[in-house]
């Protein structure tokens, strides 16, 4: 419940509302103007009982007219300040959030996410990058992997680089970890082999699923990570041994660089350091796109005509 109004708050921050308190003045906030702001915000933000309101005295702001002011929600266990301004003449109480527009927030994500050695797929100089947080074992980053390749890819064609980061969720996927790890080994020696691991391992989670018991699902694994390294013709005896350390050490560091993020769960894709979550449909996944390839300056692909539904009428009839 206290989840839920916090989210409802952040929702409606650009919001103005009137706290009617004549002849009260902002440098010495009554007893009764304080009651008149709580109920004010209990109200508006349908505030749970159990959560206490805290209002802090009153400082100067940037803002003519308006001092600040902090209104903290506790409850009991942690607690929540967000920032006010209280008009001078007592009768407006404001939030809002104030925005750098000199400062794209989008690239400043995009800097914080460390490439550098990851294998792609398109176009290296793309102007459009889209690095996708994947989990292996993940049936929605399954979806969603298929969603991209090869079709997305090939319509993309060299408009978009496409990179993969590591986000095994350990707690609900057994084997993901292993696989992380056995596809990065594939990787240190050779682009293709990591994505062709990929795609089998996405095409095919029932099959690791299937295997009874952890070890017989991690012998799998490494199996199908030694049988793509001779399909690439990487060197045996290098993947064998990677593959037999099981170093956590760069995945553990993806991890928390997408913790840091704001990545809670899988697939979650940057685009141009735009996020979105989960599985989505090719169409909103497209318009995603398509707005970071106007927004850089390349004219977005012409789509192919949706595929009409089995038993749905021609248009027209």
């Amino acid at each position: 419940m206290h989840r839920r109004f916090l989210v409802s708050l952040f929702q409606r921050s650009l919001v103005v509302f009137l706290v009617i308190c004549a002849g009260c003045t902002a440098q010495s906030a009554s007893p009764e103007l304080n009651q008149r702001i709580e109920r004010q915000v209990r109200s508006y933000y349908k505030v749970p009982q159990q959560v206490k309101v805290l209002i802090s005295p009153l400082r100067p702001s940037e803002f003519p007219n308006y001092d600040s002011l902090t209104v903290t929600f506790d409850n009991g266990e942690k607690q929540q300040p967000f920032d006010f301004l209280l008009s001078r003449d007592g009768k407006t109480l404001a939030r809002f959030s104030k925005m750098d527009l000199t400062v794209d927030p989008n690239a400043e994500v995009l800097r914080k996410i460390n490439v550098s050695g990851r294998p792609v797929r398109g176009n290296k100089s793309a102007k459009v990058v889209a690095v996708n947080f994947d989990d292996f074992q993940c049936p929605f980053c399954s979806r969603m992997h298929q969603t991209l390749f090869p079709g997305l890819m090939k319509e993309y064609g060299d408009k978009v680089e496409w990179i993969y980061k590591d986000f095994p969720l350990v707690e609900i996927h057994p084997w993901a970890m292993h696989a992380a790890v056995d596809a990065n080994c594939l990787a240190a020696q050779n682009n293709d082999a990591y994505w062709q691991y990929a795609d089998y391992l996405h095409d095919n989670q029932k099959e690791i699923g299937g295997q009874k018991g952890r070890d017989a699902q991690f012998a799998a694994l490494d199996s199908l990570a030694m049988k793509q390294g001779e399909t690439q013709k990487v060197e045996a005896t290098k993947l064998q041994a990677c593959i037999k350390a099981q170093d956590e050490t760069a995945v553990k560091a993806s991890m928390h660089e997408g913790e840091g993020l704001g990545v809670e769960a899988t697939p979650s894709m940057f685009v141009n350091g735009e996020k979105i979550d989960g599985a989505l449909p090719i169409e909103e996944v497209r318009a995603v796109l398509d707005r970071a390839l106007r927004q850089a300056g390349v004219t977005p692909p012409v789509h192919p005509a949706p595929t009409p539904t089995v038993g749905a009428p021609a248009p027209g009839k």
